[in-house]
């Protein structure tokens, strides 16, 4: 008896006890009809029906009935339903409800992402206890908030978030919690049976929910995996893999097929292909790459009467050991493409594959996809052709090596490659020329100043540095647009579906932004409402040279869509191409591997239509739901999503080292250059160093600062003090939020306005700030809040 009154003496305890009460509480010991199965039967009537038709019609017996009633009162509530004046039921408005994706904050309010691609509605810290941050629901729009937001209520969570959480194992007062690694997730995970586990408090686990949120209720779950401690090397990637979905372990299946794999390509492999093993390609790639995709030649030929090349592009046949249908391909597929982390790689496809079989290692035959151009003077594709074939890669080069070659061929690096240096200047005569075709097009090429990280054996920074792409990296490059423009001209002409890739024009209210920004500034975008790639080309080359050039192609690039995989063709706006795909990369990129194979199809005189389809064209009962044009398009949004996601897992690790490497340098003044304005503060990118933090906006100088979107800059209103993109600053390191993968930065010096302010203006300035502080700080936390 005393321990149950020690329990009720403690919050927490009694807390979770009624947690436990309420979820016993609104289960009943039959089945009750969900809400939508109950509206599905109002809108097949298309008449009001009072409960018990309802009942009737749902076939629930006379003694079942209770839990239904108490369910449609809810929905009466909630506004699903309304009683008509004979007091039956009937559907409200469906005009005024809304589905969509709940997008959870880490301040505990969040947003309903709308299905309709309408503007995305405010969802309060009361609506969001009873979901959770991915939840698909059907809300109803209630009102507009004191801030002027729109509001909504949700009335039916119609499917529940992915059911595993990643996150910090915490016991407080005997009671064993789980804080969520996504803090938009804003409930804190109530444990069961953890006396099987026998975990540490503080460790990193996956827990799988077993009980979701409600009004009064938190989540339950039971810890599936201790993945380890916050400390241990490599627990960053451990936790992103698993926090973003990155499927980072094979099946059984998959395993099993690789192992029945030879070490080495039979002879087998080697029939019915074209013999090149007498060329001498070669592969040009990072230091550290050990998935070789492609291999390259290139040799002078004649075009008629004028001088030409024939560039051979021989891309590894990965469609030649990955079946479509079989578990490697499923296991691509779900992939859709490999995951770069610092220190290592979660590849699409297992090593034997992505570092054996496929790789096209030096001094070993592989069997290749090969693209064979032949181009003009001009730096145009007189003609092209695929087939399949076996090459022997003579030497493994890097970028860093060929760029020593070419820019010395007297030197020790050229000398060392003897045999290789005409072929190697070769290849870059003929990226000259393709260069200038690029250049004549108009494609457009921004200046990016792109940073690689350097682990230690522990897996901690030890350095980060600048990547500098030089000519070899830029041969390769045009080598690669020369044949993914190829292949997608060979799907074109032969009407076979596929998926390109597509860079949509620039949106129209982009575009309006944008030259607002520009002619304050003297600058004009050509092109009109419909600027193509080379108006854009001709004003980065105008601006190159200004002190401002950075902040103006910062605009010139937020002002552009994003590339995404299409199997609608719309050609690609950056590179100013018709039609353009991925062909080079099968082994890190899965729409790489189905342009393979249909192309395999298309010199067959065949169509091909990927297994994956199937995931798409039947529904859950394995019925014909959509066209294969439907289905062809969720394939792309697939692969567009994986990208993404991979993208995501990849900044969230470096955000972790990052965040890992400032902890130390608490209190540390540093320059650096504002590299982005926010209406909640700016962030600062730190010299050397090519680390962003943030300096709040309650940390900029004594004023109210007004954000303007088209300028990219805030605004102090009565100083004028102005912070934009580009501007110097001295900072100092204030915290590090390694839960958030923040780094917060503070001021050394606060900035006076350069403007009309008089001497005297000033001082009185500098007079009113005690007296505003408070003031201040609590505006500029409500507009803060709101802009977020």
């Amino acid at each position: 008896m005393s321990s149950i009154v020690l329990i009720l003496d403690n919050p927490i305890h009694i807390f979770y006890i009624l947690t436990l009460y309420t979820k016993a509480l609104s289960k009943y010991p039959y089945l009750i009809p969900s809400r939508k199965e109950i509206c599905g039967v109002l809108y097949k009537t298309q008449k009001p029906l009072d409960g018990n038709d309802i009942a009737k019609i749902l076939s629930i017996k006379q003694q079942e009935r209770e839990g239904l009633f108490k369910r449609l009162s809810a929905m009466e509530h909630d506004g699903q339903l309304r009683i008509n004046k004979l007091g039956y039921y009937q559907l409200t408005d469906p005009l005024n409800l809304v589905s969509g994706r709940v997008q959870g904050h880490r301040e505990g309010y969040g947003f309903l992402i709308r299905d309709d691609a309408g503007s995305n509605l405010f969802l309060s810290h009361i609506e969001m206890q009873k979901v959770m941050h991915n939840d698909r629901v059907l809300a109803r729009v209630i009102s507009h908030n004191r801030r002027g937001r729109p509001e909504a209520h949700i009335i039916e969570v119609t499917k529940r978030r992915d059911i595993k959480i990643i996150g910090r194992l915490l016991c407080e007062n005997s009671i064993w919690i789980v804080s969520p690694e996504d803090k938009r997730i804003n409930h804190n995970i109530l444990v069961t049976q953890i006396d099987k586990i026998k975990p540490k408090s503080g460790q990193v686990v996956s827990i799988e929910l077993i009980d979701f949120p409600g009004r009064h209720s938190q989540p339950i779950g039971k810890i599936r995996e201790v993945i380890g401690d916050i400390n241990d090397p490599g627990i960053e990637i451990e936790i992103a893999v698993r926090k973003y979905g990155v499927p980072y372990q094979f099946s059984d299946a998959a395993l099993a097929q690789v192992a029945k794999l030879p070490d080495q390509i039979p002879e087998s492999d080697l029939r019915h292909r074209i013999d090149l093993r007498d060329m001498p390609f070669v592969t040009i790639d990072g230091e550290d790459s050990r998935d070789l995709d492609d291999g390259v030649y290139c040799e002078p030929t004649r075009i008629g009467r004028q001088n030409g090349f024939r560039l051979l592009v021989a891309i590894a046949d990965v469609s030649h050991y990955v079946t479509d249908g079989d578990s490697l391909d499923h296991e691509a597929f779900k992939r859709g493409a490999s995951v770069y982390f610092p220190r290592r790689v979660i590849p699409m496809l297992p090593e034997k594959l992505s570092n054996g079989l496929c790789s096209l290692n030096p001094g070993v035959d592989r069997s290749a996809l090969v693209c064979d151009i032949v181009i003009n003077s001009r730096g145009h594709i007189e003609k092209y052709q695929f087939y399949p074939a076996v090459i022997h890669s003579v030497a493994r080069l890097t970028y860093t090596k060929v760029a020593a070659i070419l820019s010395n061929p007297e030197g020790y690096e050229a000398a060392s490659q003897l045999i290789l240096l005409p072929h190697l200047q070769h290849l870059h005569s003929v990226f000259k020329i393709l260069l200038g075709a690029r250049e004549k097009r108009g494609a457009i090429e921004f200046a990016t100043n792109e940073t690689y990280i350097v682990c230690n054996a522990q897996g901690k920074i030890e350095q980060i540095l600048r990547r500098w792409r030089n000519d070899a990296h830029k041969l390769i490059e045009e080598c690669m647009l020369a044949a993914n423009v190829c292949a997608a001209d060979f799907l074109k002409r032969n009407k076979h579906p596929g998926l390109y890739r597509i860079h949509a024009s620039p949106m129209k209210e982009k575009l309006e932004e944008l030259r607002i920004f520009l002619s304050s500034l003297g600058l004009t975008l050509g092109g009109y409402d419909k600027p193509n790639a080379n108006n854009y080309s001709v004003l980065i080359r105008e601006i190159r040279s200004r002190s401002d050039a950075v902040i103006l192609q910062t605009m010139l690039l937020r002002s552009m869509q994003q590339a995404v995989y299409s199997p609608d063709n719309i050609g690609h706006f950056g590179l100013a191409y018709d039609a353009y795909v991925h062909f080079t990369s099968p082994i890190r990129r899965y729409p790489d591997l189905l342009i393979h194979r249909a192309i395999y199809a298309i010199l067959a005189g065949k169509k091909y239509q990927p297994y994956a389809l199937t995931f798409f064209c039947n529904d859950e009962k394995g019925k014909h739901a959509y066209s294969s044009d439907a289905s062809w398009q969720a394939l792309g949004l697939h692969c567009s999503a994986n990208e993404r996601r991979a993208d995501e897992a990849s900044r969230d690790v470096e955000a972790w080292l990052k965040c890992c490497f400032m902890m130390d340098k608490l209190g540390v003044e540093y320059s650096g250059v504002v590299s982005s304005v926010m209406p909640f503060g700016i962030f600062v990118q730190l010299d050397s160093l090519f680390i962003d933090g943030l300096v709040h906006i309650t940390e900029l100088g004594s004023d109210y600062f007004q954000y303007d979107s088209i300028k990219n800059e805030l605004r102090g209103e009565r100083s004028g003090i102005c912070y934009n993109l580009s501007m110097r600053v001295q900072v100092q390191i204030s915290r590090v939020d390694l839960d958030s993968r923040k780094i917060n930065l503070r001021l050394v010096q606060e900035v006076l306005a350069k403007s009309e302010l008089s001497k005297g203006s000033r001082n009185k300035l500098i007079n009113n700030v005690s007296k505003q502080e408070t003031m201040r700080k609590e505006k500029n936390n409500v507009y803060a809040e709101n802009a977020a």
